[in-house]
């Protein structure tokens, strides 16, 4: 068994393969990321050292980048990055160099899986193609299916074994293998029709979220203008016991998901003469919430006769979630980039990321007790780990709050979203 790409998506399942008896081997084009899981080091918050550990002690898990030795693979599961251009075109880089290393030893019998989340397409209009360049046929000679990676950082209830696993092939063949394969290790599995139908699965359950939590951003905006707590509306209206599911107003969007998988969709759409007016709309909503919560900073410094300009400001979280360090796409960036440039000194604390390099600078974590000593003119929640002492910055003389992750604490000095 292979897996290309030893990230969020890829080490976990390869853990989870490995500990079901599966001989595993990890591919990645990071030296430092092979050498580490080869160590048993996990660079996952989702993979424990003892898990990896254990499976790389068993023998039945090890990593190299060495793409020669997939043709020696039965099946090989392919979790490589699926960014937006800076056009917000699909990105399909890492997919072809992975789909390449694999068409140079692919043999019969062969089960290959895409798990890169793409548009509805790009299995059977891209990949087949490079594999049956040789002369060998998907679902004949060889195995091709897709099967969206589902996987949500920091996510302890939910992990890569008990979340259902969708499985579409290029034909009958390739799906029941992939969901033969799939069986051994998650909870269930969940057949589709066609590779287009899985694709299209994950946009629908990325764009869900990306479209309701900027319907509730937009609330958010709208109760704010009303001198309405948003937080109390959503906690009263999830009492509803149907009809109604609560999604959090916040600083954007971020992640390796969410914000980008919309785009994806629109892109494809856009090229069958479909315009995704509502989708589209659901991201120019989420994309402005970091401006809006600068805008807060800069009503809260007025308040205290402060100018944004030369004010210090200390931003508590930057990853994109609460518990995690991964801070693709994190609101907390580009909140960071507008302080900069009205001319606020920033800094931050996040024990999940030690160093920020964005924008042409560089940052570096600030551990929590000096931040609260630091005297800042105004703090920021913009990330709630729970690691944070939320009374205590409750306690700073100004705090913008992005999160509620204050809530309980009456005081005038905290601004909430």
């Amino acid at each position: 068994m292979g897996v290309i790409g030893l990230g969020y998506v890829g080490l976990p399942l390869a853990v989870e393969f490995a500990r079901a008896g599966f001989d595993v081997t990890g591919f990645d084009v990071d030296d430092t990321k092979v050498a580490s899981v080869n160590q048993g080091r996990s660079h996952i918050p989702d993979v424990s050292d003892l898990d990896l550990c254990a499976a790389v002690k068993s023998g039945h898990l090890g990593a190299t980048t060495d793409m020669s030795r997939l043709g020696a693979m039965d099946a090989i599961d392919i979790c490589v990055p699926t960014p937006l251009r800076k056009t917000k075109d699909p990105d399909l880089s890492y997919i072809v160099k992975a789909v390449e290393a694999v068409a140079e030893t692919l043999t019969k019998g062969q089960l290959v899986v895409l798990e890169s989340t793409t548009y509805p397409g790009t299995t059977d209009e891209v990949v087949q193609p490079m594999l049956e360049a040789k002369g060998l046929k998907a679902d004949v000679d060889f195995l091709l299916a897709f099967s969206p990676e589902r996987v949500d950082p920091g996510n302890a209830q939910f992990t890569t074994r008990s979340i259902p696993k969708v499985v579409g092939g290029v034909g009958p063949a390739s799906t029941e293998a992939a969901s033969a394969l799939y069986g051994a290790v998650v909870s269930s599995v969940v057949p589709v029709s066609s590779t287009r139908v899985a694709e299209m699965v994950k946009l629908l359950e990325n764009t869900f979220r990306a479209v309701n939590i900027g319907l509730v951003n937009e609330i958010a905006l709208m109760c704010h203008t009303m001198d309405i707590g948003v937080w109390e509306v959503i906690d009263a209206a999830r009492t509803k016991p149907f009809g109604f599911m609560p999604f959090y107003p916040g600083p954007g969007l971020g992640g390796h998901c969410i914000p980008i998988d919309p785009f994806y969709l629109s892109w494809k759409a856009r090229q069958k003469g479909f315009e995704c007016r509502f989708i589209e709309l659901a991201g120019q909503v989420n994309g402005s919430m970091p401006e809006y919560v600068v805008t807060l900073i800069s009503d809260a410094l007025n308040s205290v006769k402060k100018p944004v300009n030369g004010s210090r400001i200390h931003v508590f979280g930057v990853a994109y979630k609460k518990d995690v360090g991964d801070v693709r796409e994190s609101p907390a960036l580009d909140i960071i980039e507008l302080l900069t440039q009205r001319g606020a000194a920033v800094s931050y604390t996040d024990p999940y990321v030690e160093r920020l390099e964005h924008g042409g600078r560089t940052l570096q974590h600030v551990p929590f007790e000096a931040a609260l000593a630091s005297s800042c003119d105004c703090a920021v929640v913009a990330t709630d780990h729970g690691v944070f002492d939320y009374g205590r910055i409750a306690a700073m003389p100004l705090v913008v709050d992005t999160r509620n992750a204050l809530r309980g604490f009456d005081a005038a000095s905290i601004v909430r979203l």
